[in-house]
């Protein structure tokens, strides 16, 4: 498993608020947008936006940081050689499968694999 890119999660009440100033600063477009268990998701530059209401947003909160990978049938073998636990997954999601990990030192990530055809 190899991670590909790592996105800053950046937790919002309302993504196109929110939008105006990163375009400025990345000088990018967004790259993905979508609706998933009760927010909203938008990807522009390295961030990953996630918006809702404070009630919508708690499950999401103990995520630091979303890491794209290669192959996440390699989480196993990484756990296995550093520690960690397995918080939920893998499971489907709109853009291929993800899984949320807490590793050893307490960092809790997202491990994102596109599907074929997606890209942040």
């Amino acid at each position: 498993m190899k991670a590909l890119t790592t996105l800053a999660r950046l937790y919002v009440d309302d993504v196109d608020r929110a939008l105006p100033a990163l375009r400025e600063l990345t000088g990018e477009e967004v790259g993905l947008r979508f609706p998933y268990a009760g927010v909203e998701v938008a990807v522009i530059g390295g961030f990953l936006l996630v918006a809702g209401t404070e009630e919508a947003l708690a499950p999401f909160r103990a995520v630091q940081s979303t890491v794209l990978v290669d192959d996440l049938d390699g989480l196993p073998a990484l756990l296995d050689t550093h520690g960690g636990e397995l918080l939920a997954g893998p499971q489907e999601v709109p853009t291929g499968r993800n899984a949320m990990v807490r590793h050893a030192g307490g960092v809790v990530l997202e491990y994102v694999e596109h599907r074929a055809g997606v890209s942040a």
